[in-house]
């Protein structure tokens, strides 16, 4: 990426150059929404007009608002925007958001850093080592998951780059206490368990999308990170941000999570993922300064 100033914005402009703003936000239920969960509670009349950015098996998947869609564009001119999800790379593949390609993205939880997208192997080799010294190993949390999810509402089970595993279940069947009971046993070997919709993940406790967003910034020499999140998988990134917003929806809102410098909002659904990006290109301009600062990639 490279970045020219012009224009007579003077010192601010010129810092803004140097160190680039730099905006690692999660994708699902925080910028981009299924159907599902679009959270539309108005009349049909007045719901804003939406723009398709996954398709999946031939069919319409993920959503944001054109307001959303003009924003991220902004967004994209003004910082180093970064999708940091929890998605494999080839999930994260199929989203098509709006502007230029990012040229950092944050897949796998962590597990992988994908520059001008391809998995950058030193980083990856990286991880594998931090998880090698500080968890238990998948295998063993697999087995875990298999032997003591029901099929009665067990849906599927998955295994994520080789390494996470999460279930697909039947929310209104699962039992009350299954998830704190798992939660308690993977806190023991190092694993983190996040309860998402229909999806129940079990992360490793060093995979954390926040190492991969200090890496960025070190790559990049951002010196202002914000982020944005929904779940507990998020918490980490939020923690490790300047500065944060969550939506008035999800784990972190169920939980009443809050944090210094992470802003809870009060809209939900695709209207959050709206005001986050509406709140993230506010400050990225005000820091851009009035100097015409032009980013290409």
């Amino acid at each position: 990426m490279t970045t020219a100033v012009t224009g007579t914005g003077g010192t601010a402009a010129a810092e803004t150059a140097a160190a680039p703003v730099l905006v690692a936000s999660d994708l699902d239920r925080t910028l981009i929404y299924s159907a599902a969960s679009l959270g539309l509670t108005g009349p049909d009349a007045a719901a804003p007009r939406l723009l398709c950015v996954e398709v999946y098996e031939h069919r319409p998947l993920s959503y944001v608002t054109e307001t959303a869609a003009e924003l991220l564009a902004r967004l994209a001119r003004a910082a180093v925007f970064v999708p940091a999800t929890t998605r494999t790379r080839e999930q994260y593949g199929r989203v098509r958001l709006p502007g230029p390609a990012p040229e950092f993205a944050i897949c796998a939880n962590g597990g992988h850093l994908l520059v001008d997208g391809v998995s950058d192997p030193v980083w990856r080799a990286a991880v594998a080592e931090r998880l090698a010294a500080g968890c238990a190993p998948l295998a063993e949390v697999r087995a875990r998951l298999l032997a003591t999810a029901d099929p009665a509402w067990l849906l599927k089970e998955r295994t994520a780059e080789d390494l996470f595993a999460y279930l697909v279940v039947d929310r209104e069947r699962l039992p009350g206490g299954w998830v704190a009971e798992l939660t308690e046993w993977a806190g023991e070997r190092g694993w983190t368990v996040s309860l998402q919709g229909r999806k129940i993940y079990a992360v490793p406790r060093p995979l954390t999308k926040s190492a991969a967003m200090r890496e960025v910034a070190r790559r990049t020499g951002a010196q202002l990170t914000l982020a944005a999140g929904d779940s507990l998988l998020d918490a980490d990134l939020l923690l490790a941000a300047d500065r944060g917003w969550r939506p008035g929806h999800g784990e972190l809102a169920d939980g009443d999570w809050n944090a210094p410098g992470v802003t809870a909002l009060a809209e939900r659904g695709v209207a959050a993922g709206e005001e986050i990006l509406r709140r993230m290109v506010t400050v990225a301009e005000d820091r851009m300064g009035a100097g015409d600062v032009r980013t290409a990639v």
